[in-house]
C-alpha cells in the first residue's frame, strides 16, 4: 500500500484558484493510480478525478473538467490537483486516494489520505 498525505487547502474566494499536494510514501506509488475525491457536509464521498501510473491517461468527473487538472510526478512521489473558477459548492474535504488501476479507481481505491479542507466563499 501507498502512505498518503494531502496539503495545500485552504480558504479561497469564489473564482479563485488552489492547488493541492499529496505526498506519498512506500514502493508502490510509481506503479499506482492516483486519484482525488471530496466530501461535502452531509454529503457522499464522490470522485472528482484520477491519473494513470505514468500520467499518460486521466478520468475527470463532469463538474471538474476544463476546471480542475491532475498531474503526478514520479520521481517526488506527489499527485497534484490544480482547482481554478472555484465554486462555492466546491467546498469539501479533498481526499488523495490510490488504487491499483486507474479503470477501477472509483471503486476500488485502496490507500486513503487524511484529507485537507477547501472552502469556497461567495
Amino acid at each position: 500500500q501507498v502512505q498518503l498525505v494531502e496539503s495545500g487547502g485552504g480558504l479561497v474566494q469564489a473564482g479563485g484558484s488552489l492547488r493541492l499536494s499529496c505526498a506519498a510514501s512506500g514502493r508502490t506509488f510509481s506503479s499506482s493510480a492516483m486519484g482525488w475525491f471530496r466530501q461535502a457536509p452531509g454529503k457522499e464521498r464522490e470522485f472528482v478525478c484520477a491519473i494513470g501510473w505514468n500520467g499518460g491517461s486521466t478520468d475527470y468527473a463532469d463538474f471538474a473538467k476544463g476546471r480542475f487538472t491532475i498531474s503526478r510526478d514520479n520521481t517526488e512521489k506527489t499527485v497534484y490537483l490544480q482547482m481554478d473558477s472555484l465554486r462555492p459548492e466546491d467546498t469539501a474535504v479533498y481526499y488523495c486516494a490510490a488504487a491499483a488501476f486507474l479503470i477501477n479507481i472509483r471503486t476500488r481505491a485502496d490507500s486513503w489520505g487524511r484529507g485537507t479542507q477547501v472552502t469556497v466563499s461567495s
